[in-house]
């Protein structure tokens, strides 16, 4: 109910572990390979206008400058570790910011959240809460403004029930290239050769990032968002 009014239907996107999916016994059968994310903003200068990912044996670390005097670190990892016990896993990275203060550290996982379907009676979901992969391509606004484009289009349109297949229309991509890239970075081999041949052929390595970059569909085709 908003403002005294009794909404027809209700696009839910309340995040990673939503309570509307898990109330509406939407939840999946969790997988049983867990991935975890940390981030933390340090009072520092950026060195770079170009978002660095660094990489170890079982986690990546991403800087992200943020201001003229703060950058973000996010470490995405299969370990349960402090962020300091992380960041120790980069020893580059863990110089240029040793004794900088930071923000306190926040956290969630597992990153991989499933959903049986996106709908159920008048409640859609949208975002994270509809089913989530991994941050590794960082395409999660992305997705998440896609979705709640088709789920509105479905409602506007009078058909709520194509959402579940408009839904698996605009996060395919981002479903495919997500999965396979972890696929990829799980194996200890292709994972330590994954950054060398990236440099050996730098325009494979462009076409992926661009890839990534392109929006997940015509989103003139599912309607304006509001």
């Amino acid at each position: 109910i908003v403002n005294g009014t009794r909404a027809r239907f209700v696009i839910a996107a309340d995040g990673l572990h939503s309570p509307t999916r898990r109330r509406l016994g939407l939840d999946a059968r969790p997988s049983r390979s867990r991935r975890y994310g940390l981030r933390c903003h340090l009072d520092l200068a950026p060195w770079s206008e170009l978002v660095e990912v660094h990489w170890s044996r079982d986690a990546e670390a991403y800087v992200t400058p943020v201001a003229p005097d703060r950058v973000g670190i996010a470490v995405l990892t299969s370990s349960r570790r402090s962020f300091e016990e992380q960041l120790a896993e980069f020893p580059r990275l863990k110089e240029r910011v040793a004794g900088v203060t930071g923000s306190r550290v926040l956290g969630a996982g597992p990153l991989r959240q499933r959903s049986t379907r996106r709908a159920a009676g008048r409640v859609l979901l949208a975002g994270d809460a509809s089913g989530y992969v991994d941050a590794l391509t960082g395409e999660g606004i992305a997705i998440g403004l896609a979705q709640a484009r088709a789920a509105v289009a479905a409602i506007a349109e009078g058909e709520p029930a194509r959402y579940e297949r408009d839904w698996r229309r605009v996060s395919w991509r981002y479903q495919a290239i997500t999965h396979a890239l972890l696929g990829v970075a799980r194996l200890g081999p292709a994972r330590q050769a994954l950054v060398p041949l990236a440099a050996a052929v730098p325009g494979v390595f462009s076409a992926a990032v661009n890839e990534l970059a392109r929006p997940p569909v015509d989103l003139q085709r599912v309607g304006p968002l509001a």
